[in-house]
């Protein structure tokens, strides 16, 4: 068993939904983290914008820019306060995990290896897609747009970079994924060789410390819920061409529990939980005689 780190985790709630302009984003966050069981150490919250009916603009390229920025520099602020040896993030859009991460490299001298749990790769900048949300590995690896980059004051080595589910990617970040040398272990793939291909990975990197950003649509929708696509009033082609998870619960939390018997993990990040079922419940109690407002 790895080492645990000196000083307790700092939980960062970070409700945040302007990054994939996605409101319910927002209370998932909440959920999640009153889901989560009671945090041990210090506990900071990050100022989030509620939703309202005002639409988000595009600025220089990308959606909501500079509430983005607002946000990422105050994580980075409280993360600071605390010098924590290790983080927690409850998610919020998988940005979130932007400013903790650059961080825990700095903190481990740049020797930080990161797990990507995720459908997507999240390397893609403004010039692909203008939803912040999916460019924040890009942006830890020190590409993209400046406002965001600048907090990644040492860039994390890509040779210390593996994908845990990303399956069909686009034919643009097949080969970014090809050009920066980021290693894939594929729903297929752990299907073959289960927690021994994780294990293997981690061991090659040499590192001791591992963060892992967990984006909750790693997960098949078929077995789960609440993740945007098993939104429940999606017109039926609304995804068509964009991947889906194709593991399973247990999948996750064996590859992760495996993985953590290797490494000494100083960080994780839950990110992008659409619990529909509840707003339609927070929704409903709203509008009830007495209840609502």
């Amino acid at each position: 068993m790895a080492d645990t780190a000196q000083k307790k985790p700092l939980r960062l709630v970070f409700p945040q939904w302007q990054g994939g302009d996605n409101p319910p984003y927002y209370f998932g966050a909440q959920l999640l983290n009153w889901l989560a069981p009671t945090p041990n150490g210090p506990v900071e919250e990050i100022a989030v914008r509620e939703p309202t009916s005002e639409a988000l603009q595009i600025e220089q390229g990308i959606v909501g820019r500079s509430v983005l920025l607002e946000q990422l520099h105050d994580a980075r602020a409280k993360i600071e306060k605390h010098q924590p040896d290790s983080i927690v993030i409850i998610g919020g859009d998988c940005l979130v995990d932007l400013a903790p991460f650059a961080y825990l490299n700095e903190r481990y001298d740049g020797e930080l290896a990161v797990l990507w749990v995720d459908a997507h790769p999240d390397i893609m900048s403004k010039e692909q897609f203008e939803h912040a949300h999916a460019h924040v590995l890009g942006q830890l690896l020190g590409n993209g747009d400046e406002g965001f980059t600048e907090v990644v004051k040492q860039p994390i080595k890509s040779s210390n970079v593996c994908y845990l589910g990303v399956n069909e990617p686009t034919e643009w970040e097949a080969g970014e994924m090809d050009r920066l040398g980021l290693k894939n272990i594929s729903p297929e793939e752990y299907a073959q060789k289960g927690n021994q291909a994780v294990i293997d990975w981690f061991k090659s990197t040499g590192a001791k410390h591992l963060a892992i950003h967990l984006d909750l649509d790693v997960i098949d929708p078929a077995t789960f819920k609440a993740l945007l696509f098993a939104q429940p009033d999606a017109e039926p082609d609304a995804f068509e061409g964009i991947a889906t998870g194709k593991l399973t619960i247990a999948q996750v939390i064996s590859a992760l529990q495996a993985v953590s018997q290797e490494a000494q993990v100083v960080g994780i990040g839950v990110a992008e939980h659409l619990p529909w079922d509840a707003i339609a419940m927070k929704n409903m109690l709203a509008k009830l005689p007495l209840i609502g407002a």
